[in-house]
């Protein structure tokens, strides 16, 4: 790890800044069943597969993992680890996770076990390589590379989340196209998608694809999709044959059902953490109005004037990537930020606008103050302020009481407090 040590640079004036009172309140957000039985679920949805069903006892199957924080990940490996041993398979995990943990397999392993997925608690190896075979080529010539482990297994069962990727908008995102084209792809497939910006979701991914589901023994992809508290509201199986129609299919579900702050404009966006497993760019960018990405547009539904970030998730492990969107940050943790991770992930994928280094001030009060005195509002009356913990998680949050009067709602007023080294003490 390479940390970055910023010094303590304090401007005078920010102590002149009045901070709004805020009002702790209640989001309602879109909502479907959650799934309890899991492992009933994953049981059901491979019984119908028919390329699992035409595998012979003993055949090797690679069960690609990603590094997302899906929901009940290690009951949804767990299950499909269990059905495919009563088929008399042998199953084999494998990482799907393109250039992440560090682009080594070491790291890679590492990723898996944090998410709680190891031969200890799955019952079957964890095979990680970065090494990878050819499988084809597109029609501009990028070579479609693949897992060398995965790709000479006797079948492959990918295991993904359907959702809406961290940074475009376009009929198919994150998936089972995407961890089949990134995620076993590995470092070459990231950077084969990545390099061509937008083109490279909506042309390279799907060609990626095709060739992998061509090639290689793919029998069948997992789709999950999750609703807005995190729960499991789908579980399918999907024939090769189908990855595309049900990326897109799940995609609208998926959309359908993400958390979503209900303001058009917000003065002061207060976000309390920041990381990988929040989103793929530490911040949902439909949540926070920002892809600041050249020549993308940003979300329509909300603008946010100013934007500032406290902290960094453990288990984003010091990769603050889409911490460039912020406009502050505190010096604590800045200092903690992991700049080859950081650095590694922005430049695989192209997104050097994501890496990049907000303002700096001392401590979370500073920054909490110069958020609200450069927000563009009238007076700390008017200030339209939001809190929230992350973008992920917006069932509660806090807003000042031009907000509340917008949700139409009543709340008790309160302070944001600060200890005595500054660190804020009014959180979600």
């Amino acid at each position: 790890m390479e940390h970055p040590v910023f010094p303590a640079v304090h401007i005078p004036h920010l102590a002149e800044a009045e901070l709004p009172l805020v009002h702790r309140v209640k989001l309602e957000q879109p909502t479907a069943p959650a799934i309890d039985d899991i492992e009933g679920a994953v049981h059901e949805a491979l019984a119908g597969n028919a390329e699992i069903a035409a595998l012979k006892p003993g055949s090797s199957v690679a069960i690609g993992v990603g590094s997302r924080g899906v929901a009940d990940l290690p009951r949804l490996v767990g299950a499909t680890v269990n059905y495919l041993k009563k088929q008399n398979l042998a199953p084999f995990i494998v990482p799907a996770m393109g250039s992440h943990g560090g682009a080594t397999a070491e790291g890679q392993a590492l990723v898996l076990s944090r998410l709680g997925i190891d031969e200890a608690r799955v019952g079957v190896p964890v095979r990680a390589t970065m090494e990878t075979v050819e499988l084809g080529r597109t029609k501009g010539g990028l070579p479609c590379r693949f897992d060398a482990n995965a790709a000479a297994a006797d079948a492959i069962v990918v295991i993904a989340r359907v959702k809406s990727h961290t940074s475009f908008d376009r009929p198919i995102e994150s998936g089972l196209c995407k961890i089949l084209a990134v995620g076993l792809g590995k470092e070459a497939g990231a950077r084969n998608v990545h390099r061509l910006g937008p083109r490279g979701f909506t042309e390279t991914i799907p060609e990626l694809a095709a060739i992998g589901l061509a090639k290689a023994p793919v029998a069948c992809g997992l789709a999950v999709v999750e609703n807005a508290t995190h729960r499991l509201v789908t579980i399918e199986a999907v024939a090769p044959a189908a990855f595309a129609a049900a990326d897109e299919r799940l995609l609208r579900q998926a959309k359908s059902l993400l958390a979503r702050l209900p303001f058009r404009n917000v003065d002061a966006l207060l976000v309390e953490e920041l990381g990988k497993e929040i989103s793929g760019s530490g911040m949902d960018y439909a949540v926070t109005g920002r892809t600041d990405i050249r020549g993308m547009a940003n979300p329509d539904h909300i603008l946010v004037n100013k934007l500032a970030v406290l902290r960094l998730t453990e288990a984003t492990h010091g990769n603050a990537i889409g911490v460039g969107i912020a406009d502050y940050m505190p010096r604590d943790s800045a200092n903690k930020v992991d700049l080859v991770s950081m650095y590694q992930n922005a430049i695989t994928a192209a997104i050097g606008e994501k890496a990049r280094i907000p303002i700096v001030l001392p401590t979370e009060r500073e920054t909490v103050q110069a958020l609200v005195m450069t927000s563009w509002a009238d007076d700390r009356v008017g200030c339209r302020y939001c809190q929230i913990r992350n973008t992920l998680t917006l069932d509660e949050v806090l807003v000042s009481a031009s907000l509340l009067a917008e949700l139409g709602q009543d709340a008790e007023a309160e302070a944001l407090r600060f200890d005595e080294a500054g660190r804020l003490l009014t959180l979600i």
